[in-house]
């Protein structure tokens, strides 16, 4: 169970994750050994799984992104999970609620590729079909 100082920690590291420990310390009023201690122990839980770089979307590779949202025949599920591991493109896949099963998030180079690439995922075996949206812009991103 995350305490209030824990939370606090996790939403500074959102949004600054090179924040240092002092840093750290400092805003949430805590020893650096107390804070670090706090992170490590939020590591071994698996509260914390790493830490990563957000790249400005005009930076990043696979400038054409999309969200492909996926109707999945039933019991189908797992083998069209794992083909979509395969599809490397597919960068974030989500089970969700609602008319559709699955929302997965592609990246590519290209308008054709990522094309391609829907086409790929709705012939997957257990896809009964597919409707995808251009991502235009971010607005923000947490």
């Amino acid at each position: 169970m995350l305490d209030p100082v824990d939370e606090k920690l996790l939403a500074i590291l959102r949004d600054e994750g090179r924040a240092s420990i002092a840093q750290l310390a400092r805003t949430v009023g805590r020893s650096r050994t107390s804070v670090q201690s706090r992170l490590e122990r939020l590591e071994r839980q698996g509260v914390i799984q790493g830490y990563t770089v957000r790249i400005a979307p005009e930076h990043a590779a696979g400038a054409v992104r999309a969200h492909v949202m996926i109707a999945v025949g039933p019991k189908e599920a797992r083998a069209v999970i794992a083909a979509l591991f395969k599809v490397k493109q597919v960068r974030v896949l989500h089970s969700v609620s609602g008319d559709v099963d699955l929302i997965a998030i592609a990246a590519t180079a290209t308008v054709a590729e990522m094309d391609e690439v829907i086409d790929r995922i709705g012939a997957i075996a257990g896809v009964e079909r597919t409707t995808s949206s251009i991502i235009l812009s971010t607005k923000f991103e947490r």
